[in-house]
């Protein structure tokens, strides 16, 4: 259980293990893995009305802004994101999300997904809130030197392992996931509408120099040049769903533990009724710090 904002409660030790030890789950669809990724059953309309009657019994609707603590295992910085009544909207409104409600989502999949089968070593997340297409314009050079100090946080990166960087095309654009392994050089680019990376050259080009820095600094040897791959995955069929989307494609590959992404295979393009699902009835349930002071 998360902390409430304002309460002060102890931080959880978290133990790592060797991701070698770790199981992946071969070649297996979605559907047959029910069982080890955390669904909800119910309608679109059931799921909005749960939304919806909870949202109505918190003052969050009424001008109250809660502060959700990111300790430093999530993002390799610790932070806080700031929820309000605007981000309680783009759920039971259906709307683009935004970035807190993105990391926000990232800190529950940390503590849901990774923290009890100890794979905080395995998957690591970058910030959107401090990787996007606004600052890469600004200064990319702080933007890829910030991308390098969040791969030297994490330590071992020998391992193949993945940084999944939720990427915002900026000023409330669209979302897409950049999975980059280190040690494989291998970078999965996943996007629910059609198209590749080529969207984005300032992103590609930071992105490659981050890798190659943080090598260059650990000392390791660059045996081939740095690989994308664009992942058949779900697509959206509207202009808005993108950010449920990206947070599914994390979900679902951490819920699966699985490194090699483009031998996944998903059996339905499911993203806004399924994430909204697990919020509604996961999050803020649980995690009622969101909600209730």
């Amino acid at each position: 259980m998360l902390k409430k904002a304002g309460k002060d409660n102890p931080t959880k030790s978290r133990t790592k293990t060797n991701p070698k030890s770790q199981k992946e789950v071969p070649g297996q669809m979605l559907d047959k893995a029910s069982k080890e990724i955390p669904t909800t059953s119910g309608t679109k309309s059931q799921i909005m009305m749960h939304l919806e009657k909870m949202v109505e019994e918190s003052d969050i609707m009424h001008g109250a802004i809660r502060s959700v603590d990111m300790d430093e295992g999530v993002f390799g910085i610790a932070h806080s994101e700031l929820i309000a009544k605007e981000d309680m909207q783009q759920l039971f409104e259906h709307e683009e999300l935004g970035i807190a409600v993105i990391d926000t989502y990232i800190r529950y999949m940390y503590d849901t997904l990774m923290w009890g089968i100890e794979l905080c070593n395995r998957f690591n997340f970058i910030a959107a809130s401090r990787i996007n297409t606004t600052f890469i314009t600004k200064n990319p050079t702080s933007v890829m030197n910030e991308l390098v100090d969040r791969f030297m946080v994490a330590g071992d990166n020998t391992t193949p392992g993945l940084y999944f960087l939720p990427f915002n095309s900026g000023n409330g654009g669209h979302w897409v996931l950049v999975a980059m392994d280190l040690s494989r050089l291998m970078v999965y680019y996943l996007d629910s509408l059609p198209g590749n990376w080529s969207k984005y050259p300032s992103m590609k080009k930071t992105v490659d120099a981050a890798i190659l820095k943080f090598r260059s600094k650990k000392n390791y040897r660059n045996r081939k040049d740095i690989t994308w791959v664009r992942v058949q995955c779900p697509q959206q069929n509207n202009s808005i769903d993108c950010g449920f989307f990206v947070l599914r494609f994390m979900r679902d590959i951490i819920a699966l533990n699985r490194i090699d992404i483009p031998k996944m295979v998903w059996n339905n393009n499911l993203g806004f009724i399924l994430i909204l699902s697990d919020i509604s009835s996961n999050l803020l349930l649980n995690h009622e710090y969101v909600l209730f002071s």
